[in-house]
């Protein structure tokens, strides 16, 4: 037998044995291998989701005290598109990085998610009864911030309503923007570095907060990173679901307003 043919005889029949090799897995040891993989993947998605150090130490007073942080958010319009999808370049997590939730303190989008970043806008309120008020407020330092002022205590006075017809009537007149003692109040506002914004987030049966937010930077990439705190956890809304809560409520909302029948 020639030289080269032996070659390849030796190389075909090494080919075989690792490929029986890899069918020799388990299908134990093949779910073991994703879940490190996942592992992994989450925690460059972390990485890529991290704030610099040297903002860090430039809100270290902030930082200090407690409900706060420093985040980052990614553009929903990039990371969370379908064309971004398909390129591979991908954030798994459901939303693309794009949302954050200040009580459950997660960039994965559901179950309460306070703030999302899209087209160079904030926005608040994305699914079902849903709804909030974000509004700038520049002049305002975050580290000092609370439930005072103004503006804090229009939204600090705001009550939700609990029948869906007044739900979404509280979603549309938010989402075009109204007037409360001569404060703008939208559900939306652009995005400018350096400015601080309130913001109350009514998430039904999840959550009820106010937050301070101020935006620290804008990365090339799009993405914003921002410091928060949070200023007031309000108790959580329940949203009346058959006629017989309806018909209460409304009886008791008409004792408390007008004295009984």
């Amino acid at each position: 037998m020639k030289r080269s043919t032996l070659l390849l005889v030796i190389l075909f029949v090494l080919g075989l044995t690792s490929n029986a090799r890899a069918q020799s897995k388990t299908r134990e040891q093949i779910i073991d291998e994703i879940a490190a993989k996942r592992k992994e993947l989450d925690s460059l998605e972390q990485q890529f989701l991290d704030v610099p150090d040297a903002d860090r130490t430039a809100f270290a007073q902030l930082l200090a005290q407690p409900n706060t942080g420093l985040i980052r958010l990614l553009p929903r319009e990039t990371f969370d598109s379908e064309a971004y999808k398909k390129s591979g370049k991908t954030i798994t997590m459901r939303g693309g990085g794009a949302y954050y939730s200040f009580v459950r303190l997660t960039h994965e989008y559901g179950y309460g998610s306070d703030i999302e970043l899209d087209h160079d806008n904030f926005s608040v309120g994305f699914a079902g009864y849903d709804y909030g008020i974000i509004v700038p407020v520049s002049a305002m330092a975050l580290e000092d911030s609370s439930g005072e002022g103004p503006v804090a205590r229009i939204l600090m006075d705001y009550q939700p309503p609990t029948i869906e017809p007044a739900i979404r009537k509280e979603q549309r007149r938010f989402a075009e923007g109204t007037l409360i003692d001569g404060v703008r109040l939208k559900r939306t506002v652009p995005v400018e570095v350096n400015a601080t914004y309130l913001l109350r987030s009514i998430s039904y049966d999840q959550s009820d907060v106010l937050v301070g937010i101020k935006v620290v930077r804008k990365d090339s990439d799009g993405s914003v990173v921002i410091a928060w705190k949070l200023l007031n956890k309000f108790p959580v809304p329940r949203p009346v679901r058959n006629k017989e809560e309806v018909i209460g409520s409304v009886l008791h909302s008409y004792n408390l307003n007008k004295g009984s029948l």
